[in-house]
């Protein structure tokens, strides 16, 4: 799927099971891939900022490989 980075910002992530997720707040690119990595229910600043990035990595990021649909908002399949 082609989608420009601009539009997924802002966008309520939602499994395809109902659960919401949050908010798109950054994104992360693999750019040896080129393509979106991650994307980040926090500004990736307070992610690189904290004192424990694995852990809040994990937490706050859903991988876009998950990624099923985007349109009004992001669904994903459930873990």
């Amino acid at each position: 799927m082609a989608i420009l980075l601009s539009e997924l910002y802002g966008k309520q992530i939602i499994t395809n099971e109902g659960k919401k997720i949050g908010l798109v707040e950054d994104v992360i690119i693999d750019f040896d891939k080129g393509s979106v990595a991650n994307l980040l229910l926090v500004k990736a600043e307070n992610l690189f900022r904290s004192n424990n990035t694995a852990a809040v990595l994990a937490k706050s990021s859903v991988k876009y490989e998950r990624i099923k649909s985007v349109s009004e908002t992001i669904i994903i399949s459930a873990k």
